[in-house]
């Protein structure tokens, strides 16, 4: 999210536009689904894949999904713990037969433990792939937190988790203790990128918005009790997440990675750690999901360098790239001081947004556009309908789908580093506070290696793969549309560098397109003068 203080603020515009009312539980469930029996399964069945073939057979993704699925991943508001029972993994990212350790506290005594693998199977969203009932949890200390108000666990494993059935893949495992549930997610990441498709669990985040402990890098603590005036300067793994303990891949992951796993692509999977290590050269693409908001000099320098050798990128929400951040003790904790004023390092690193001084590196020289606003709530209304990535779809110019801009939106802006072919594919008109207004871009430019970045423009963009939301006003019609081209986008982007097959001829000279940053409130570019 954007400017300080805006985490209270947009947890305040999200309860107005009904989302706090739905609850984090209820987020949890796949498109159209009515709230079910959370312990059916599928019956169909297929041989089994294993993890020391994922990767070199491409048809490892179909062959899984054919498996019998589960919807036990899912929780809703009514049965999700609170303090009583929560637990953090000892590692967001493991590869296959690795193992992880669980750390667990509970007040409700023993505890089940199951592991979903979130996919198609058949539209129940998930695959059971581990369980252990009644498993004795130790007591756990207090937090430590420290004088960034880092918040971290020093507690005892309760659990070690044999990965070596797993596959690469988002996990989600499930906590459950006398009727009540948490979850807490761990990624088995791809050991090998190439000719892959990448999804990326954007972890950096996941730890930004962790309140649990009463810290986060939107606030801190005072006295051991919360308040706005302050917030951490780094957070840490070494903890459980807060709300249902995986909001964020409920929200905005779980949609995507389920819809390209029904497609059957050969996907590979990483979080935002995993990226400043992998080699990302020679991978189809690379999936940004829908709130990716904190990254680090190295996780941007290698997406770069991989976009630069022909690599597709595509960016599934709006305000990415827009903090630099740290990650420092192996990964565990994302350091970002949100002002060059506080760090002590001033160099590229330094933790303040990718477009302030010092050495700002604007993020649409990587996504196309700027984080502009938030709040911002409205439809998505077409400019190009001959555009490829809107084949199928039926629209015409003018075209307008209800919903899909909102609550956070990335605007086009002419100024240095905006790419020469970046075309806009939909430009819609969204109103803001105090009477102002602004646009919401979708957009795509390719580069001279081949390669084409498209972004939504639009955190909305995942709710509507996910399925109908009437408290955001989506309808049938705007899922049929962002799904189409989410499978039209996914499809090309595996297929190899889309620039080959659709050069890119920008269009920013239709538009009376303004340099000044004056109508959001993404603040203003170093560079550029704002």
């Amino acid at each position: 999210m954007g400017a300080d203080g805006e985490g209270p603020a947009r947890r305040d515009v999200m309860g107005a536009l009904g989302l706090g009312a739905l609850g984090l539980g209820a987020l949890g469930a796949c498109s159209g689904d009515a709230a079910g029996d959370p312990t059916s399964t599928a019956t169909t069945t297929a041989e089994e894949p294993t993890a020391t073939t994922t990767g070199h057979d491409p048809a490892w993704v179909r062959a899984e999904n054919a498996r019998p699925g589960s919807t036990g991943w899912r929780i809703y508001a009514p049965s999700t713990a609170g303090e009583d029972l929560v637990g953090y993994a000892g590692a967001a990212s493991v590869r296959p037969g690795e193992p992880v350790e669980l750390f667990v506290r509970s007040r409700r005594g023993p505890v089940d433990v199951s592991v979903f693998r979130l996919g198609h199977y058949g539209g129940t969203g998930g695959r059971l792939v581990h369980e252990t009932k009644a498993v004795r949890v130790a007591a756990q200390p207090e937090p430590e937190v420290d004088d960034l108000d880092t918040v971290r666990c020093r507690w005892t494993s309760t659990l070690t988790l044999d990965t070596s059935d797993w596959l690469e893949g988002t996990h989600l495992v499930r906590l459950e203790a006398r009727g009540r549930s948490k979850l807490v997610p761990i990624t088995v990441r791809s050991a090998d990128v190439t000719d892959r498709l990448v999804i990326v669990n954007a972890t950096a985040t996941y730890a930004a918005y962790n309140e649990w402990g009463g810290a986060s890098l939107y606030h801190g603590r005072a006295d051991g009790e919360r308040t706005f005036a302050a917030r951490s300067g780094a957070v840490s793994f070494d903890r459980p997440y807060d709300g249902n303990g995986a909001s964020i891949v409920l929200k905005y992951e779980q949609a995507p990675i389920q819809l390209a796993e029904e497609l059957g692509l050969d996907l590979a999977y990483l979080t935002s750690a995993d990226l400043e290590t992998t080699d990302l050269t020679g991978a189809r693409g690379i999936i940004s999901l829908g709130h990716d908001e904190y990254w680090s000099v190295p996780m941007r320098d290698g997406v770069e360098q991989a976009r630069d050798a022909g690599t597709n990128l595509a960016f599934l929400g709006a305000n990415a790239c827009y903090w630099r951040v740290r990650l420092t003790d192996e990964g565990r904790t994302v350091v970002c001081h949100k002002s060059a004023d506080l760090d002590p390092t001033r160099d590229e690193t330094t933790t303040a947004l990718w477009r302030a001084d010092p050495q700002p590196r604007p993020e649409n020289s990587l996504t196309g556009m700027l984080y502009e606003a938030f709040p911002a709530v409205g439809p998505l209304v077409v400019h190009d309908p001959d555009h490829w990535l809107l084949e199928g779809t039926g629209a015409r110019a003018g075209s307008s789908y209800a919903g899909l801009v909102g609550s956070e939106i990335d605007r086009v802006y002419p100024i240095d580093g905006t790419p020469q072919t970046l075309r806009i594919v939909a430009h819609s008109p969204t109103p803001l506070a105090g009477g102002r207004t602004t646009h919401a871009d979708l957009t795509c430019y390719t580069t001279d290696s081949g390669s084409a970045v498209v972004s939504t423009g639009t955190m909305s963009w995942c709710y509507g793969i996910r399925g109908e939301y009437p408290r955001l006003g989506i309808d049938a019609a705007a899922v049929e549309f962002a799904r189409t081209v989410s499978t039209t986008l996914f499809e090309a982007m595996a297929a190899g560098p889309i620039g080959r097959r659709h050069p890119g001829a920008g269009n920013l000279d239709d538009f009376d397109l303004s340099p000044s940053t004056s109508t959001g409130t993404g603040g203003a570019v170093a560079a550029a003068g704002g």
